[in-house]
């Protein structure tokens, strides 16, 4: 690009709407996060075995709708859906006011996953079709910091409403933000598509046969996320961390800074460069949070571990949507979101299966040898396979 021409806008009113409804999508979420099991134990009597089938239940909900949202998002009006999505999702937080038995949970909960599912793929390829395409990576790395600043802010909100007012008052404001963010999305003008005649249905229109190879580096690397996400606050109790929980806060402000410069740098060629140095930054600062152990080490390791996914985030997300045309950027975001829930989901599995036996030391250290197998696998196989296919449109 000439250095004298001008750079398309990013920050106009469509993308900064799509960043508040996001945000407020995933805040209305995340506030129930750290409250559902004491809910669950605390004023149910539910056994942990059973608080552990009610919280996975969501992630089964969203998991059977992410292949579908993708081909429904690239067949219908993304707006409209997006808004019903989003409309379904928060209405069915009233259930848990009346819930109060394990199966009920189950089925509210995997019903409300579904429609999360469809949400966050609609709201993204929207994002997408908002954000001028010589800024796509920058973009998408803002974008993105709208759940980490809900991921880091949900936890001190929740836990202190539970507090003084239980886990209705919770409820409750789970269903005002999520109000909030349909209404924000109401104010955001969706561009016009070109009509695309659509092949008949086959199996790319649910899974992106040519992601595949972005999408198992994309899971590799999903799994070190998801063994941190559940088991991190135990992880620093265990080896004498005071405040642990601040792990979230020490990674947030990590991943904030990282995507300051890591867009710009997808967007000028070096998507491969940044992916690179993410997983290599995440192999060894997961094998250093593994084996030392003090809380200079835990707090300083978090940090770097969310400068790690900070700056891959963006850079995966574009390996995915710069294969396909704009018809079929549904696909592309279900197929990315799929592979992150796989990861999430065999994360917290394998870090529960491993820590039971040999202790959370060795499940980070597994983390960091899955971030080295995404590191071989793109190299092998992603890198060349995006550059055959790829098309910035």
């Amino acid at each position: 690009m000439n250095p004298t021409t001008k750079r398309p806008p990013l920050w106009n009113r469509n993308f900064i709407q799509c960043c508040i409804s996001y945000f407020l999508m995933n805040i209305a979420y995340y506030v129930q996060v750290p409250t559902m099991p004491l809910y669950l134990s605390e004023e149910l009597g539910i056994d942990n075995s059973q608080v552990g089938m009610v919280l996975s239940s969501y992630t089964i909900g969203v998991l059977c709708m992410r292949p579908f949202s993708g081909y429904l998002v690239d067949c219908f009006s993304r707006k409209y859906l997006y808004i019903f999505a989003f409309a379904m999702f928060s209405l069915f937080f009233v259930g848990y006011f009346w819930a109060t038995t394990v199966l009920l949970l189950i089925l509210l909960r995997l019903f409300q996953g579904t429609f999360m599912g469809l949400t966050s793929v609609s709201g993204n390829t929207i994002t997408i079709d908002v954000i001028p395409s010589a800024r796509r990576g920058e973009g998408m790395g803002f974008y993105g910091l709208a759940i980490n600043i809900a991921m880091s802010l949900a936890p001190l909100i929740a836990v202190a409403t539970y507090a003084k007012q239980g886990f209705n008052a919770v409820v409750w404001s789970s269903l005002a933000f999520s109000a909030l963010g349909i209404f924000s999305v109401l104010f955001i003008h969706c561009p016009k598509r070109d009509k695309a005649k659509r092949p008949p249905l086959s199996l790319d229109r649910f899974i992106l046969l040519k992601a595949i190879p972005a999408a198992i580096t994309y899971m590799f690397v999903a799994v070190a996320y998801g063994m941190l996400l559940s088991f991190v606050v135990l992880y620093g109790k265990e080896i004498g961390v005071e405040n642990a929980g601040y792990f979230f806060i020490y990674m947030a402000v990590g991943v904030g800074l990282s995507r300051l410069v890591s867009g710009r740098l997808i967007d000028g060629g070096k998507i491969h460069q940044v992916a690179i140095c993410a997983m290599s930054c995440l192999i060894v600062m997961l094998a250093v949070f593994a084996t030392v152990h003090n809380a200079y080490v835990f707090f300083a390791a978090a940090f770097v571990i969310g400068v790690g996914f900070g700056i891959g985030v963006p850079a995966f997300q574009c390996l995915f949507v710069n294969v396909v045309p704009h018809n079929q950027r549904g696909t592309a975001m279900g197929t990315y979101f799929t592979a992150y829930d796989l990861g999430i989901g065999i994360g917290m599995l394998t870090a529960g299966f491993i820590s039971s036996r040999w202790g959370l030391s060795a499940a980070y250290l597994t983390g960091a040898f899955s971030c080295l197998c995404a590191l071989v696998t793109y190299l092998i196989w992603t890198k060349s396979s995006y550059e055959r296919h790829k098309m910035l449109v």
